[in-house]
């Protein structure tokens, strides 16, 4: 049965603002999963997305492939929480609410997975929206 959600080689680099080519060496690698259909029929799901998001993620928290490929294995959903202390780099996300409003989020450490973050990331937008309308005034 297809999945409701498919994307093209092309589209499916685009929502993860990385180039075909990066991708398609990625599911050669064996980081990301096969796509269904070969060549330009090919198609990519909602899974071949989460994939990508968690390499990005953990590539901008400076892992290696090869240690990205370690903790796909594993199964992990959540980067390895390292002792913070002088030096550290941390990869944070930030929703700006509105001027004055910002909710920043490390993933690892919260223990969120890419769509468990935008999730959050929305409804504390909703909810943010929901008051302003009550109070009357523009959002």
């Amino acid at each position: 049965m297809p999945s409701p959600e498919s994307y093209s080689l092309a589209d499916l680099a685009a929502l993860v603002d990385l180039p075909e080519r990066t991708v398609r060496y990625y599911v050669q690698i064996n980081l990301v999963d096969r796509p269904e259909g070969e060549t330009r029929a090919a198609r990519y799901g909602q899974k071949h997305l989460e994939q990508l998001l968690e390499i990005r993620k953990w590539q901008r928290s400076g892992l290696s492939l090869d240690r990205i490929r370690e903790l796909l294995a594993d199964g992990s959903t959540t980067l390895p929480v390292r002792p913070r202390g002088a030096g550290t780099v941390e990869v944070w996300s930030h929703l700006v609410v509105a001027d004055g409003i910002e909710l920043t989020v490390e993933p690892g450490r919260a223990g969120l997975a890419p769509e468990e973050l935008r999730a959050l990331f929305r409804d504390v937008r909703d909810a943010y929206d929901r008051i302003r309308k009550v109070k009357g005034k523009p959002e």
